[in-house]
């Protein structure tokens, strides 16, 4: 739902309703409109945050178990997989092996709003496309931030942090990049002959590390790599073809930001010596390490308590998991 676009009459008419002064009439509009709200919500919500598409979501049918076997990860090797499960929203992950297969935990997380009656009487669609979008973030913000957390704990665990004692510190180089692909491929499990060999496919960094990116010089990148760079946009698709390797750039990561903050004082991590700043690395090629499983979907509800106070609103809830089966295909590197 856009504020700057009009929505249908149906739409308009179903918006007026949710104010109506007749409660029974409100009510039954909000849950009207609570349900034509899902299906979107959803799809924002899944597709809309910067997780991307790291973690895979899996569906989990009512009385489902979240239990993952770790032996069809690699064979005859699950002792030597580490994972970690993030146990409810906000809470530290754990590093979770039981026997040869993970539990991972699932819990419920939230979101709500609510604004005045008389915008929905009024037909305010350019607020309450506002209010749904507040709504949205409130499930987006929490999934990244599990998800990340969960990434995070992966890493620090591995006891590697890989770093670029030639460079500066605080830039971000090229040769961050090798030494990162060098230490994931050393350390990530396989040989040659491996289907599932660890490689480094994508850095995630600061946009002060994509910044340095930009200003490498003619010496370090080709013409092409720098058109990418040039024309890529803030916060879109990666950049790529750097050894290989996609780079993204996350708001959350740099000197005093929140995952930063988070690797630093939630996990006991630390940069190498003068260092300002972490970069993650992740081995997405193998696809089988980044679980969600879901076990209910969002679901949006009126509030029926709202309208004793002249206010509308809607909530909602999911239910769902993080975790990283193998911490192999995490590698962690400061800059």
């Amino acid at each position: 739902m856009s504020h700057k676009e009009r929505p249908s009459e149906a739409f308009i008419s179903l918006l007026r309703q949710c104010g109506d002064s007749d409660t029974a009439v409100a009510l039954e509009a909000q849950r009207e409109f609570a349900k034509a709200l899902e299906l979107p919500l959803r799809k924002g919500v899944l597709i809309g945050n910067i997780l991307g598409n790291i973690f895979e979501t899996i569906n989990v049918e009512p009385g489902g178990s979240t239990e993952y076997p770790l032996d069809l990860l690699s064979p005859g090797l699950e002792g030597e997989h580490v994972a970690y499960t993030n146990p409810g929203h906000g809470r530290v992950p754990e590093r979770a092996v039981e026997s040869d297969y993970v539990m991972i935990p699932t819990y419920s997380i939230a979101s709500s709003i609510d604004f005045l009656l008389r915008y929905a009487r009024e037909a305010r669609w350019d607020i309450t496309a506002r209010a749904m979008q507040v709504l949205e973030a409130g499930f987006v913000k929490k999934m990244n931030d599990d998800g990340w957390h969960t990434i995070l704990a992966a890493g620090v665990d591995r006891n590697i942090l890989v770093y670029d004692g030639d460079a500066t510190a605080g830039m971000f180089s090229k040769r961050l990049v090798s030494l990162m692909q060098t230490v994931m491929r050393r350390n990530a499990g396989g040989n040659t002959g491996s289907g599932d060999r660890g490689r480094l496919t994508d850095l995630y960094i600061s946009p002060e590390g994509l910044e340095d990116v930009r200003n490498w010089g003619l010496d370090q990148i080709s013409d092409a790599v720098r058109t990418q760079i040039y024309n890529a946009g803030e916060g879109g698709a990666p950049i790529t073809n750097i050894f290989g390797v996609a780079l993204h750039d996350l708001d959350e990561l740099g000197e005093g930001q929140e995952y930063q903050d988070f690797f630093t004082n939630g996990l006991g991590g630390s940069v190498e010596g003068s260092d300002l700043e972490i970069v993650v690395g992740l081995d997405q090629g193998a696809n089988d390490s980044f679980v969600m499983p879901m076990k209910q979907q969002v679901s949006i509800h009126e509030d029926p308590t709202m309208h004793r106070q002249q206010r509308v609103g809607w909530y909602g809830f999911a239910e769902l998991g993080f975790g990283v089966l193998d911490n192999r295909r995490v590698i962690l590197g400061s800059f």
